[in-house]
Formats: C-alpha cells, sequence, structure tokens
C-alpha cells in the first residue's frame, strides 16, 4: 500500500520541506513526473517495544516505512524492468525476503540522469552556505533516527546492531564533515614571475555524477559520496548495490526532508546492474564515476570512462597485512587484530587478511587471537550480544570454506572455526516480525589457521569473510624490518596495512616502506571522515574523506589577466 515514508508527516508531502529560495525549484525528468509520485510506495517494518530512552534515539512507535520506488527528478517511480517490476531483498541471516524493490530498466537509468542534468546549473548556482545548510539538516536527522536506520541496516545486510548504529554515526560524521567543508573550497591567485600576468584558480564543480555503492557499508559508502558532490555543486545518479539498496532508499528519503530539491539526488535500484550502468557510462553528459567495489569490476569501469575521459574515483579490492613485531604490546595487538578482522564480520576491504607475526611472539599471538575468535558470539544481527552475523549470501560461505579447504590441502593447520554453526530454528529477534529459522542463514564461524604459505589461496585473495591466516617472519633490526615488509607487499593490492610496534622509529621505517594508501600503527581501526581513504596499485585511485575528498568532485579552472599591480 502507499502510505507516508516515516520521514515525512501525514500532512505533509514527501517532497522537497526547505524553504522556498529561487534555487529550491529546479526542472525534473518529464516522464519520471508523468508516471510518478510525490509519496513513495513503502514497506514497513516492526519496530521493538522499548521504553523510548530518548524520543529520537529509541522510537516507541511499532513501525517504521522504507521507500522501495526509484528516485527519479523528485518524482518516486515504479519499476519498468521484469514482469513485475521489482526484485525481491533478503535477510541473510534467515533467507526470508525483506521486501520488493523497484526494478529499473535501462531508460529509467537514463531518465535519472536526465534529470541530474536538468538541476545541474540551478544546484551548482546555489550558495556554499546553502548546501552546507541541507547536509547540517541531513546530519541532524540521521542521528535522530539512529536506532531505525541501524534496524534497517542489519536486518538488509546482517551485521550486528551495535556495529551498525556505528556506521549510522560514520555516515553521519561525512555530512557534517562536508557540510564545514562545501565553504572551504578555495582557489588562489598569484602574480606569475615574470610580473605581467595575475593567476587565478578556483573550483568548478565537475557536473553530473554516477554513484556505484558496495553492499557491505550500504550507508556509510552513499554519505562518504553523496555528500562531497552535493558540498561541491554536483548532481548526482546514486546506484546502491541490489543486495542491500533499503538503506540507500531511507537515506535518500531522508535527504529530500532536509530540504535537497529534485533532480539533484537521483537513486536508480536494478538488478540488471551492468547494463543500466554500461548506458549511463556511455552518455556524455556524464562526467564522472566514484566506484566502492571488487578489483575486476573496477577495472571494467576505468575502460568504459576513458572513452568519455570521465572523472574517476574507485576504492577498489584490499588484501591488508597485519604486522606484529616481536616489541608489539601483544594484548592491544590482539585486540587490534579482531577489530582489523571482524569488524562487519571480515566484510570489509580494509580488513586485516594476512596476518604477518613476528617468530617470538607468534604463539603468544596466536594462542590469544584464538581465543578471542572462538569467543565471539555468532548468531542474528538483530540480537543484542551478537558479535559476528551471517556473511551477505550462500556463496560467500562457500567461498570461506573453499579457502580454508584449500590452505588445509597445502599444509596449513587449523586453529579454530573451519565449520558453519549449528543456530537456532526459531528466533524472534528484537526487530519483530515472524520467527528466522538461523540455520537457513549464511553463517560461519570465525576461523583462524596457521602455517600459512603464499602458495594458498587465503594469503594471495581477498578473503571477505571471518577467516584469518597467520604466517610467522624472523630476524631483529632492519634484517627482520626487511623481510616483513616483502611479506606485506607481496599483493597486487594496496589499500590498508597495520603494523604494531612499540619502537616508534621502526614504525616511521614502516610507513615509508608500505605500498599502502592508509596504515594504521597500533590501531586495528582507522577510517575517519576528516581523513583521505583510498589505495594503491590495483586497490584503486582518487581519494573518499578530509578535504581531498571534496577535491576529487570540482574541476580547476585557471584565469590569467593582466597583473593590475605591475
Amino acid at each position: 500500500p502507499e502510505r507516508h515514508a516515516m520521514t515525512t508527516s501525514p500532512e505533509k508531502p514527501a517532497a522537497n520541506t526547505a524553504p522556498e529560495s529561487p534555487t529550491s525549484e529546479m526542472p525534473a525528468a518529464k516522464s519520471a513526473q508523468l508516471r510518478g509520485r510525490t509519496e513513495p510506495h513503502v514497506h514497513s517494518f516492526n519496530m521493538p517495544q522499548i521504553e523510548p530512552i530518548d524520543p529520537y534515539e529509541r522510537p516507541s512507535y511499532p513501525f517504521f516505512y522504507v521507500p522501495t520506488d526509484l528516485l527519479l527528478g523528485g518524482s518516486w517511480v515504479t519499476g519498468d524492468n521484469s514482469d513485475n517490476g521489482s526484485f525481491p531483498v533478503h535477510n541473510p541471516s534467515c533467507g526470508q525476503i525483506l521486501a520488493h524493490v523497484a526494478d529499473a530498466s535501462v531508460e529509467q537509468g537514463i531518465e535519472a540522469l536526465d534529470a541530474a542534468c536538468d538541476a545541474r546549473a540551478s544546484w551548482a548556482a546555489t550558495s556554499p552556505r546553502e548546501r552546507a545548510d541541507i547536509l547540517n539538516r541531513a546530519y541532524t536527522l540521521m542521528t535522530q533516527r539512529t536506532e531505525v536506520i541501524a534496524r534497517l541496516m542489519t536486518l538488509e545486510m546482517g551485521k550486528p546492531l551495535d556495529q551498525s548504529r556505528g556506521e549510522v554515526a560514520y555516515a553521519a560524521n561525512y555530512l557534517r564533515w562536508y557540510a564545514e567543508e562545501a565553504a572551504r573550497s578555495f582557489g588562489r591567485t598569484a602574480v606569475a614571475p615574470e610580473s605581467g600576468l595575475q593567476i587565478t584558480t578556483v573550483r568548478r564543480p565537475v557536473g553530473p555524477c554516477l554513484l556505484i555503492t558496495p553492499w557491505n557499508f550500504p550507508l556509510a559508502m552513499a554519505a562518504r559520496k553523496v555528500a562531497p558532490a552535493l558540498a561541491a555543486g554536483c548532481t548526482a545518479v546514486l546506484k546502491p548495490a541490489s543486495l542491500t539498496p533499503l538503506s540507500s532508499l531511507y537515506f535518500a528519503s531522508l535527504m529530500r526532508e532536509a530540504g535537497l530539491p529534485d533532480g539533484v539526488l537521483n537513486v536508480v535500484t536494478t538488478s540488471r546492474t551492468s547494463e543500466v550502468v554500461s548506458a549511463l557510462m556511455a552518455d556524455e553528459r556524464l562526467r564522472k564515476v566514484s566506484f566502492t567495489g571488487s578489483t575486476a569490476v573496477g577495472r571494467t569501469l576505468l575502460a568504459q570512462a576513458s572513452q568519455n575521459v570521465l572523472r574517476t574515483s574507485m576504492e577498489l579490492g584490499g588484501n591488508a597485512p597485519f604486522i606484529v613485531f616481536e616489541d608489539a604490546d601483544i594484548p592491544a595487538a590482539v585486540e587490534g587484530a579482531y577489530a582489523a578482522k571482524m569488524r562487519n564480520m571480515g566484510e570489509a576491504c580494509t580488513a586485516a587478511n594476512r596476518f604477518i607475526v613476528h617468530e617470538d611472539v607468534a604463539e603468544e599471538f596466536t594462542r590469544a587471537f584464538v581465543e578471542r575468535m572462538e569467543a565471539t558470539v555468532v548468531g542474528d544481527g538483530a540480537i543484542d550480544g551478537t558479535e559476528c552475523g551471517p556473511l551477505i549470501q550462500p556463496s560467500a560461505v562457500e567461498s570461506m570454506l573453499f579457502m580454508v579447504e584449500d590452505a588445509l590441502g597445502k599444509g596449513a593447520l587449523l586453529a579454530c572455526g573451519g565449520y558453519i554453526p549449528e543456530l537456532d530454528s526459531k528466533v524472534y529477534g528484537n526487530t519483530g516480525g515472524m520467527p528466522r529459522n538461523l540455520n537457513k542463514g549464511n553463517f560461519i564461524n570465525p576461523t583462524v589457521l596457521t602455517g600459512v604459505t603464499d602458495s594458498m589461496r587465503v594469503w594471495r585473495e581477498e578473503i571477505f569473510g571471518p577467516v584469518a591466516p597467520i604466517a610467522t617472519f624472523g630476524g631483529y633490526g632492519e634484517e627482520g624490518e626487511r623481510t616483513a615488509l616483502k611479506l606485506a607487499n607481496d599483493t597486487e593490492y594496496g589499500l590498508a596495512a597495520y603494523v604494531y610496534t612499540s619502537n616508534h622509529p621502526r614504525f616511521t621505517r614502516m610507513a615509508a616502506g608500505l605500498e599502502f594508501g592508509l596504515i594504521g600503527y597500533n590501531s586495528g581501526v582507522i577510517s575517519n571522515a576528516a581523513a583521505p581513504f583510498g589505495g594503491v596499485k590495483q586497490s584503486g585511485m582518487g581519494r573518499e574523506g578530509g578535504p581531498e575528498g571534496l577535491e576529487e568532485y570540482t574541476e580547476l579552472q585557471y584565469i590569467g589577466a593582466p597583473n593590475p599591480f605591475a
């Protein structure tokens, strides 16, 4: 049934609620206007009956509503693709269908770009302060609705609720950071050395952007791309992953409530990702693509981007080393290792994939790390206390088991895990709804392998799950450092690396030699909205976050004029 989204009061439409201004009224794609609605079809989800601590943080109402339509030029539109125009979204903890989401056709993907192009000039002409105000309102709305968004994210992606709440805070910080950065996109003025010319540079919005987000951090990745694009004055087409589109749709409705004008942000959900994205990439009106996902898909997009010489930001795969020297604080290293490995069930491009431990402390580290992994509470992420939820789909579990089997067949030893746990067949999570059979979910116990070599797939490939391979190295001083560096850099990837040592000069030398874009020093979690995120080698190009993230959505223009002071 058609209902008002939770982010809209029954008395008002879900369209722009910002105060009227000359830049608030923008044209949208005509075909979307003819077929669309100001209010979307929505799917309702149960909320637990919790006595509210805060009227925003823990809502006491029994349901919340999530849009399931496409957002094209300010109108909510049903999908044209497939017989019923929709595709299912599943709960990975039990396999149940959560909702059916609009399935866009290629033509509807182009309609989204039409809307972004229609809104381009007007949005670019808005003042940085006005853009900042919208992003700040969105930040407030997102933080107020932390509990609702976190529960939605856990339902569609599987991560434990406390991690989902953390992702909401992380995503909201991108909105706040780029609200603050919107007014700080500065150029410069200088006099040429010959004194006859004045040099002026200004930053202009790059233009309509295609933002393609992954399933593992469905809210944070959308915010990390949308916030700088809007702050820079760009319009966008957001294409969320088909496995987890609900968080992005809710995010889009929240942005509209914050006052974002029609056509500035458009959302296309589709089961025909390759066809829709290819059509958008071939359209000469598109000026930038930002993608987070696998290196294989990134290569394809880079080839497509070359045809129209698009600006690109690529955050691709990783194979992060986690180096523990003999002088490391072992309890701290174990906690850092657990955080770097098990955050998001290991389904993160920054997850520690290769544990490189000095032979002097390998036994102590491994024993403590195995104890921590074995103590992990595996189950439905919607149940408080769960530390490791399901993987995203059955094929992910099969991949983990295959990697473990390959390693064991080549001589590795199984320290813990390596199997599918037997869980409850009738669970009532605190998100309400029907009971769930967790034995139909995509679970695997946290796993540790020792005696791993570089001939094993678990060492060479990105794992993307709760499997931790450990190898050892020897040597002291510069010899040990060279050995660790050689092991760490022996990969085509270069996203994140982690180093644990009590010797700061040693870390400085290691950081200089590590071929990675992000390096954690005695810390297993280092992502922050104020810091530039990105990799080198086949882990991608460009940066997201920090002042550098805003520059990715601008073009630098140089103006030469006679020097007025000459």
